[in-house]
């Protein structure tokens, strides 16, 4: 290390170099990507936990809950969405300024925070007030984890290692419906919904401990000018030096290129920028506009419309988070063969048909266990193509979109305003649901289609491409629209 960075926040943890000699740079490129996704888990845990936590806290306090409202629920519920907006945009701008291992400690000391603050909640007050919390956590560890783990691995690894993230979100959330069902049969206790939110405590303390365990970012080192330390991260991750003197070298030319301040001038300022942003939050508004979260919060509401009992509908809850972690690991092994653009595509396709079947059942059939099996036949179809084929391409994109100078930035806004398209469309849905029935299914559909054009004509292909080179290729693909309509 020089001398000259002994103020810098971001170093290498100490004992990595004697790690490093025992061990394969491909092994510990997995082992950042493992250790960083427990942030991930957290995530998935923290925002499916909720939804079997809710019923015992409407309770009254004599009987254990926090006697909830249909108002005070809706505030509980919605203070994570409202938190995690907040929080993927402001993480980004701190993980370019502080480093990206800085960032996530940092957050995972809010996750700890936020599930104990949470777990021995007093009041509705608190609670709300520490789900924010806990949402800050989840909203930058859901802007920085794709987006470390993209700087850490190599072009050929890239698309594998940060979809492995979209898969600890819903194993997270699995655990999380898995961990309800059987608290709520075993503990037969008023308050276990203290003990459902306090497991989340556990992938928090995880990855706080685990961060002293990795290299930190060598883009994030070039771009503060830390040349030395940047090339032996690269030595550690890399299995030969020509990849090292490769990739140096491209980092070295691509920060002599950006000398721009890290602000929103320098991005309003460049009108490649600026289309690249809203490439970035039109993905966001793809993937929440599928009407994913509409199915994950209330699957229980639309299911129990065609007659079928509570703890049925309950159970098929834990239907959805095994499909979504199965068709996650499916897209894991497709996004490594296939472009960015064609696996969108293909999602939408299918998401759409799925929601057109879902309206057909729901409006042509009557109330009975078939209608019941078919619904929930066509909300299994729907997970399958969106966890397979649209959100790990969604996260993916996010992590290698951006230029590295302004990543965290930009990478934070865009998952900001996905953010705020979940928070739409978790408020506006039962809205609908009450309003249209199931013609609400054919609304969601025909957004999608305007996201399929959106993707046919808006969205790059990145795939096979390294950083450095998917930065010089938007920069080339979007300044020339620009000066012509100028």
């Amino acid at each position: 290390m020089s001398s000259s960075n002994t103020t810098a926040p971001d170093t290498l943890p100490a004992g990595e170099e004697n790690d490093a000699t025992r061990t394969s740079p491909g092994q510990i490129v997995v082992r950042v990507a493992i250790i960083a996704t427990m942030g991930a888990l957290a995530f998935g845990y923290d925002t499916g936990v909720i939804s079997g936590a809710l019923p015992f806290m409407t309770q009254g306090p004599d009987q254990g809950g926090l006697g909830l409202t249909p108002f005070t629920e809706g505030l509980v519920a919605s203070s994570l969405i409202l938190g995690a907006a907040f929080g993927s945009l402001f993480a980004g701008h701190l993980a370019d300024k502080y480093g990206r291992l800085t960032a996530l400690k940092g957050l995972a000391i809010l996750f700890m925070i936020g599930a104990l603050g949470s777990a021995l909640a007093p009041s509705v007050a608190i609670m709300v007030a520490t789900r924010f919390v806990l949402g800050l956590a989840v909203g930058g560890a859901s802007a920085i984890v794709p987006m470390f783990i993209a700087e850490i691995a190599g072009p050929n690894k890239r698309a594998r290692l940060v979809s492995q993230n979209e898969l600890m979100i819903v194993t997270g959330q699995l655990v999380a419906y898995v961990s309800n069902a059987l608290l709520a049969h075993f503990a037969h206790t008023p308050d276990v919904w203290r003990w459902m939110l306090a497991i989340a405590i556990l992938p928090a303390a995880l990855l706080w401990i685990g961060m002293h365990f990795v290299p930190t970012s060598p883009r994030w080192l070039a771009s503060k000018g830390r040349m030395e330390e940047a090339r032996e991260v690269l030595e550690k991750i890399r299995s030969s030096k020509k990849q090292v003197d490769k990739e140096m070298k491209e980092i070295i030319a691509q920060n002599e290129e950006e000398r721009a301040d890290v602000s929103w001038s320098s991005i309003w300022s460049e009108p490649w920028l600026r289309r690249l942003l809203l490439v970035g939050m039109g993905l966001g508004f793809v993937a929440q506009l599928t009407g994913v979260n509409a199915f994950m919060y209330f699957t229980p509401v639309i299911l129990k419309s065609t007659g079928l009992g509570t703890n049925a509908a309950l159970t098929a809850t834990i239907g959805n988070g095994v499909a979504s972690v199965i068709a996650t690991l499916i897209g894991i092994w497709l996004v490594g063969r296939h472009g960015r653009r064609p696996m969108l595509m293909t999602g939408l396709c299918f998401v759409i048909l799925a929601q057109v079947l879902l309206c057909c059942v729901l409006t042509l059939l009557p109330s009975s266990l078939l209608q019941s099996y078919l619904a929930l036949a066509c909300i299994l179809m729907f997970l399958l193509f969106m966890q397979t084929f649209i959100a790990p391409v969604y996260w993916l994109l996010m992590s290698e979109l951006f230029p590295s100078h302004l990543r965290g930035l930009m990478t934070g806004t865009a998952v900001c305003f996905q953010w705020l398209c979940n928070a739409a469309v978790a408020f506006l849905f039962p809205i609908a649901l009450a309003g249209f029935g199931p013609y609400t299914f054919v609304v969601f559909a025909v957004i999608n289609v305007m996201s399929l054009i959106f993707v046919m004509t808006c969205v790059p292909e990145t795939r096979g491409k390294s950083l450095e080179q998917i930065e010089r290729h938007m920069e080339k693909e979007f300044t020339p629209d620009e000066t012509a309509s100028a």
